[in-house]
């Protein structure tokens, strides 16, 4: 989804780029590149060669591929990254998802499949990071899939550029900056081939259909540019408000750590922290996982009405309990049964 047109998303990645793309991996030991064999993860491969080459010290380099074995070409894509990775000098593996697949939620089942892949064999070689090549593109279509999805702030912060896997494993986007335009004229410029997934342009999956849109959204101004630019200011917002929700828990629950909070307080709280606060008690409580951001924001208002009403209610939500009488708000696992009966009242 890079803009259309832009000679500046069109022009190779210089080797006077590759400090700055490449700044997160200074203190790192042994780095797992992530590359499947399409265009943003060879120039990866390419990339962090060319940018280690120019160190004197530096992470020793490594890479892997996933053959999930859904496609009869992913066996010749893994074998072709091997062959560049050993003219390059670095180590390859190829990892392989085995198993009965999924029949609905492939795609998503299968990037999970590839990440805990990663993980294991990041921990056997002894690695302490692994980058992937996700584009400034990729984040554009992340924003507008969890759109469509209904996310909220934090949703729509999009890739994070930075995080942890498994035990204590970096994971870093060096790209997340970068339109997928200038990885592909940096691959064209050097003469390496790579691969494309058909599955990329697969009306089935709404990623793909976003890319089919992309250039009518670009031409009314919704580039991938601006796209990136929203997750970023996202981000900031989510952790702001991140910040006060805590500060709200802390001072609401009288230092007991319980999920017991001050009515009066709670319900003086905005409504976009009070929110976040009733969330993250339901689904540290709860025992039937992460709750649905627009379940906890219809029980809000509930809970205001009867606050104001100075009724008391006991409401189950992902398996926990939420009480309100005339002082206090409390929220706690839910027993079994209560459980069970919001299952049947579809809360």
């Amino acid at each position: 989804m890079s803009r259309s047109g832009s000679v500046a998303d069109k022009t190779p990645i210089a080797d006077s780029e590759l400090s700055a793309i490449f700044d997160d991996f200074s203190g790192v030991k042994k780095l797992l590149l992530a590359v499947s064999g399409g265009p943003d993860s060879t120039a990866l491969l390419l990339l962090a060669a060319r940018w280690r080459a120019k160190l004197k010290r530096g992470p020793e380099l490594c890479a892997a591929t996933i053959d999930h074995g859904l496609r009869a070409a992913s066996a010749r894509e893994a074998k072709a990254v091997a062959k560049l990775a050993a003219k390059l000098n670095i180590p390859h593996a190829t990892l392989r998802w085995t198993g009965k697949k999924p029949i609905t939620g492939l795609q998503e089942a299968a990037r999970e499949a590839r990440y805990a892949l990663f993980v294991t064999h990041a921990e056997a070689i002894g690695a302490d990071a692994l980058t992937t090549a996700h584009t400034r593109d990729d984040q554009a279509e992340t924003v507008l899939h969890r759109i469509a999805r209904g996310s909220g702030i934090g949703g729509l912060a999009g890739i994070r550029r930075k995080r942890t896997r498994g035990k204590n494993l970096l994971l870093v986007r060096p790209f997340l900056d970068l339109p997928k335009s200038r990885l592909v004229a940096t691959l064209k410029k050097a003469r390496i081939p790579f691969a494309s997934d058909p599955t990329n342009r697969d009306d089935k999956y709404l990623r793909a259909r976003l890319r089919k849109i992309a250039p009518v959204l670009a031409r009314e101004g919704i580039d991938s540019a601006k796209l990136a630019l929203l997750a970023k200011r996202m981000l900031r917002a989510e952790k702001a408000l991140r910040s006060a929700a805590d500060a709200a828990v802390a001072d609401l629950s009288r230092g007991q750590g319980d999920g017991t909070f001050d009515a009066a307080g709670f319900f003086a709280l905005p409504d976009e922290i009070a929110v976040r606060v009733l969330r993250g008690e339901i689904d540290r409580r709860g025992t039937e996982g992460p709750s649905e951001l627009a379940k906890v924001e219809n029980l809000h208002p509930a809970l205001v009405l009867a606050h104001g009403a100075r009724e008391g209610v006991k409401r189950t939500l992902a398996g926990a309990l939420v009480e309100l009488s005339d002082t206090e708000l409390r929220i706690t696992a839910a027993p079994a049964r209560k459980v069970k009966a919001a299952k049947d009242l579809g809360v």
